[in-house]
């Protein structure tokens, strides 16, 4: 089966690993998958990731994080630009995202970057997703 969006279907996995309750939860790999997994991992979001190179496959095996409770610490991970509908905002626009606690991730021309960041270089960008 051929996954249009990638960085949709990675959303996915970690959401439904998270209801699940699961350790660990494998996705496909692309550099912006890839890019994004990195930002929620060191914005706290996730545990840890490696990439996995299996001959010409790759995939990246992602550590879910949970808190005392045993919930998961993401709250709402959504994509916001889809393949179909693709949105952008500009740098006043990703200034901040649910007061603060939360995180508008952006893929920009100096990258994939957490809102802050992309705030801070003075630059816009397609809005991939936002989780807190």
């Amino acid at each position: 089966m051929a996954i249009n969006d990638l960085v949709s279907d990675a959303l996915t996995r970690v959401r439904n690993a998270g209801m699940r309750r699961l350790a660990t939860t494998t996705l496909v790999h692309s550099k912006s998958v890839e890019a994004v997994v990195s930002i929620l991992v060191d914005k706290g979001y996730l545990d840890s990731f490696n990439v996995i190179e299996d001959g010409v496959k790759k995939t990246i095996k992602v550590v879910l994080k949970y808190d005392d409770n045993e919930k998961t610490v993401i709250n709402e991970l959504k994509r916001v630009s889809k393949p179909g509908r693709r949105v952008y905002k500009g740098k006043e626009d990703i200034k901040r995202f649910k007061n603060g606690y939360g995180t508008i991730i952006v893929s920009t021309s100096h990258g994939v970057l957490p809102n802050d960041k992309a705030y801070e270089l003075g630059i816009g960008g397609e809005v991939m997703c936002t989780v807190w």
